[in-house]
């Protein structure tokens, strides 16, 4: 079967694999479409520092279910569109007993840790798989990314009485920002990329602030009439944007931290003690998240294919990726379609 690969950083191959076996306990689903997220872009360029290489990428996953092992439940029927919760747990680490497997100490992550998806066929655990009549392949595909928002919004316990400021505009960014509007917060959007910031004023956005063009300080001090946000979502991961959410955050407010910082970052430490600010990271996604971002999408009014900024065989990853890495502010989600 068709498989892509990523043997090493700057590199990406096309290679022939056996198709994987069903075994008992098992699914097998053919791969229509799998997104290429800024772990896989990391990862090709060398700056992931949780990859195994070589490693197969790919998490984002619209699939149908090709076969499926004797003694599965019900609800799954061959043909059937879904995705793959991508993610692993342990059951005995800190984060598994106190049920957020998301977190998982051990955790292995499609494409990440272990090979992921980006193949014409994979097997899994049918506990893994996620089905649903009314949404196409492509449709799931935008489900995981999209989830790791919804999360962090929970994280941050967002309610109608909060206004919350979402700092980047990317995929994981809008799912954030679609979820606080679904909560029916104030949402201030911030990203330097005015095509970005339109999508979000479409998704409900009350707000928003180019940080290349406008002073981010002065625009949230008169949207927040001097107070500041009660919630900031950072969904960048560079120094600039860890600090301005320390720096911006209302006094005793929550900020939940979804980026990876690529180098150390220096913070005035006096403002999380004077503020008693909740620091709070977010990690993958819940069931309930998976859950929610389905709901959310057969409601008909997400504007999925302004998500989608291309679609991709799979002899085009390397060109799919290089764009990306040379375009970041006009790409949302990359789709490689098998």
């Amino acid at each position: 079967m068709k498989t892509i690969i990523i043997p090493k950083e700057h590199e990406i191959d096309v290679v022939e694999k056996e198709q994987p076996i069903l075994k008992s306990g098992e699914i097998l689903v053919e791969i229509k479409y799998v997104g290429f997220c800024g772990s896989d872009l990391n990862t090709f360029l060398g700056k992931n520092p949780m990859v195994k290489l070589p490693v197969i990428p790919g998490h984002e996953i619209g699939a149908v279910i090709a076969d499926i092992a004797p003694g599965g439940p019900d609800i799954y029927r061959k043909g059937a569109s879904c995705t793959i919760n991508p993610y692993t747990n342990c059951g005995h680490c800190p984060s598994c007993r106190n049920g957020r497997p998301n977190a998982c100490q051990f955790n292995e992550t499609f494409g990440v840790q272990r090979d992921g998806a980006m193949c014409k066929y994979v097997a899994v655990p049918w506990s893994k798989v996620i089905v649903d009549d009314e949404l196409t392949p492509k449709d799931f595909a935008l489900v995981e990314p999209v989830s790791v928002g919804f999360h962090a919004v929970d994280r941050g316990e967002v309610s109608d009485l909060d206004r919350v400021l979402v700092i980047g505009c990317g995929m994981i960014g809008i799912g954030a920002i679609i979820r606080s509007v679904l909560r029916g917060a104030e949402v201030i959007a911030a990203d330097i990329d005015d095509t970005k910031l339109s999508l979000a004023k479409e998704l409900g956005v009350k707000h928003t602030i180019n940080t290349k063009t406008e002073d981010i300080h002065q625009k949230l001090q008169s949207i927040t009439q001097n107070q500041g946000p009660d919630v900031i979502i950072e969904a960048v991961g560079s120094p600039y944007t860890y600090q301005t959410a320390i720096n911006e955050a209302a006094f005793t407010s929550r900020i939940v931290c979804i980026g990876y910082a690529k180098s150390d970052i220096e913070f005035e430490t006096k403002l999380f003690v004077s503020k008693e600010l909740d620091i709070r990271g977010s990690r993958n996604a819940m069931p309930e998240d998976f859950r929610a971002v389905i709901k959310y999408l057969k409601q008909g009014i997400c504007p999925k294919d302004k998500l989608i900024s291309g679609i991709y065989q799979p002899e085009e990853a390397r060109q799919a990726l290089e764009y990306w890495a040379e375009n970041p502010g006009n790409v949302f989600r990359i789709l490689i379609q098998f």
